[in-house]
């Protein structure tokens, strides 16, 4: 029974804590204008768990996976990608011509966000295609922020936000590089779910093989 009441609290918790970090990163980020831009969705996604919650309920590795997203998007709000502290030092010693945090927060969006995907389009459907669906909903996801990016810096005029929340740094490949490692951080988390699948379902065989003998 405890466990019980402890998995149906878990996923408030974990919006307790986010909110209560958030709230704390919100009092003085470096910039204001590139932190406002940059949670304007992680609110409306908020706002969609919420509203959603009753209905439809993720597994709780889900809910955490989606916690450690966001915990990472939030300080990348905070000190702009761009600027990252870590990626900063590690620019002279690796000889990094920009910051990389933006490019690993790509990358684990595909990874974290690919099983709450999967489990929201686990239809009556074959497994291939809930994880082929999942796929392509992240992808798309990458893609349509990547356009959303580029509406907030034209419509704004601001030099803060070009800089900071748009974050090329120079590089006019920014937008397909970041597309390309939400897409690749997609199909490694489709290849361990594929893995793990793979070895309970050899689990299984065994056990009915065991107790037919």
């Amino acid at each position: 029974m405890k466990r019980l009441l402890l998995h149906e609290k878990y996923p408030h918790i974990l919006l307790g804590v986010f909110i209560l970090f958030w709230l704390l990163l919100a009092l003085n980020p470096v910039s204001r204008t590139a932190w406002a831009a940059e949670n304007i969705l992680t609110i409306l996604f908020l706002v969609f768990l919420i509203a959603t919650y009753r209905k439809y309920q993720f597994s709780p590795v889900s809910y955490t996976l989606i916690f450690v997203f966001l915990i990472l998007h939030t300080l990348g709000s905070y000190y702009t990608y761009s600027s990252f502290p870590l990626f900063e030092l590690l620019k002279e010693p690796l000889s990094l011509e920009r910051n990389h945090y933006d490019r690993v927060i790509h990358y684990l969006f595909g990874v974290l966000m690919f099983l709450p995907a999967f489990e929201l389009v686990a239809l009556r459907i074959e497994k291939f295609w809930r994880y082929l669906l999942a796929f392509i909903i992240l992808s798309a996801c990458v893609g349509v922020f990547e356009v959303i990016e580029y509406i907030v810096v034209f419509v704004s005029h601001s030099e803060i936000v070009g800089t900071y929340y748009l974050g090329m740094q120079g590089d006019q490949w920014d937008a397909q590089k970041d597309m390309l490692l939400g897409m690749l951080g997609a199909l490694t988390m489709w290849f361990v779910l594929w893995l793990r699948e793979k070895q309970i379902t050899e689990i299984a065989k065994k056990e009915r093989r065991t107790r037919k003998r």
